[in-house]
């Protein structure tokens, strides 16, 4: 059975059964007490019941009003969490966020701004997920992911990207190298040397910029071993497989057994935050503020 009450309605009803004294619930509720009173008749015909019993010198609750007393409370209570949720998640203060990151950005800090963020909103949920770029745009398509750091995108249908910082490229190269104990270098010096890289999947971007130092006259590194991660590629260096291009903040934890150069070419990495173009939420924009 359908029982038309609104919230108007159990909040008048609560002033009643509080006060026990219809003049003193009008006076808090700020209306007439015959207006009252005709609320309060109303919210018994909805529900086919009495809730008050009346005399011309008291008035008490039914047995059915003691009920409702108990669950309009509660109701009520409920009814204002959602109410109160529903507008912390508008403003983008409460909800749940997916955010991957590319790993080479660790050294510049995105569990800190991901801490940031939690403190200054707590009641977000921020979910972690690494990879590389590539991958990480296929899941902000999918709707896998809200929100990425990515390096050298890809442009992606269905996707929107904004810059936050560029960093120079470094080579990498074994510690018995020939060029080991050089300052700098010319990457175009390194063209015939084998290269540890990245699997062409990661993206058309990112391989394009980390092999532009090198490329001379059209001539392309030979890339002898792939890997997946900077971690794994600068590994593969330090033992001799041969040598890589990489952004300086993917060096940072690079092993003893490989050397870096600066390189005399101002290429340069560029990281972006990555979401989808149709997402205009405000959570998104308060992760990135409180990020940046």
């Amino acid at each position: 059975m359908d029982h038309d009450v609104d919230l108007r309605q159990l909040r008048a009803f609560l002033a009643v059964a509080d006060a026990l004294h219809f003049g003193r619930a009008a006076a808090a509720l700020h209306v007439a007490q015959p207006a009252l009173s005709q609320q309060i008749r109303r919210t018994e015909r909805a529900l086919g019941v009495d809730l008050f019993e009346r005399t011309s010198r008291s008035v008490a609750l039914t047995p059915a009003g003691l009920v409702l007393r108990g669950r309009a409370r509660s109701l009520l209570a409920q009814v204002e969490r959602d109410l109160d949720e529903t507008v912390q998640v508008g403003r983008g203060e409460a909800g749940r966020l997916d955010v991957g990151f590319v790993v080479s950005a660790l050294p510049l800090g995105p569990i800190e701004r991901v801490q940031r963020f939690r403190q200054r909103y707590p009641r977000v949920r921020v979910e972690l997920t690494e990879g590389y770029t590539s991958r990480l745009l296929a899941r902000i398509v999918r709707g896998e992911l809200d929100l990425a750091i990515v390096r050298d995108p890809d442009p992606t249908d269905g996707v929107r990207t904004s810059r936050f910082r560029s960093e120079r490229f470094v080579a990498a190269v074994p510690r018995g190298h020939r060029f080991a104990d050089r300052g700098e270098i010319d990457g175009t010096e390194l063209v015939d040397d084998p290269f540890v890289f990245f699997p062409a999947e990661a993206g058309a971007v990112a391989t394009e910029r980390n092999l532009a130092p090198v490329v001379h006259d059209g001539k392309r590194p030979t890339v002898v071993q792939e890997a997946t991660t900077w971690a794994t590629v600068l590994h593969l260096v330090g033992v001799g497989l041969g040598v890589t291009v990489a952004p300086a903040s993917a060096t940072l934890a690079a092993p003893e057994t490989v050397a870096l150069l600066p390189l005399t070419s101002d290429h340069r990495s560029e990281l972006h935050w990555a979401s989808r173009t149709d997402d205009d939420r405000e959570i998104l924009r308060n992760f990135i503020a409180a990020a940046d």
